[in-house]
């Protein structure tokens, strides 16, 4: 299943970001709310691949763009903040989440897929 969800890496958060718009914090938020929309509630997410697509910046020549398509994305955010979002936003507890496998890579759309 591939979700057209731009993944997010989940920001320190202080007491004050409470009330504080910090941008992302908001980047999150907007994140964790997509995410609980277009993925089923009750998703099993033990002994899964799940993907992250990251898009590439705008700034890059469509050379670039088109050679570094489906290559490893070795940049921030990193891959375990990536997932910790994604658990957190679907999950209250994820404790139970005891194997998955990551991945990340360059994509000209965001998304996140799970097999």
């Amino acid at each position: 299943m591939k979700f057209n969800i731009t993944p997010v890496a989940k920001p320190r958060q202080t007491r004050a970001d409470k009330w504080k718009k910090r941008p992302p914090v908001m980047r999150y938020r907007a994140f964790a709310d997509e995410v609980r929309l277009k993925l089923p509630s009750d998703i099993n997410l033990n002994y899964k691949r799940i993907v992250f697509y990251m898009p590439m910046p705008k700034s890059w020549s469509k050379k670039k763009k088109s050679d570094m398509e489906g290559h490893g994305h070795r940049q921030r955010p990193d891959i375990d903040n990536l997932a910790k979002s994604l658990f957190d936003a679907l999950y209250a507890d994820d404790s139970h989440i005891y194997s998955v496998s990551l991945a990340k890579f360059w994509a000209y759309e965001g998304a996140i897929e799970i097999t």
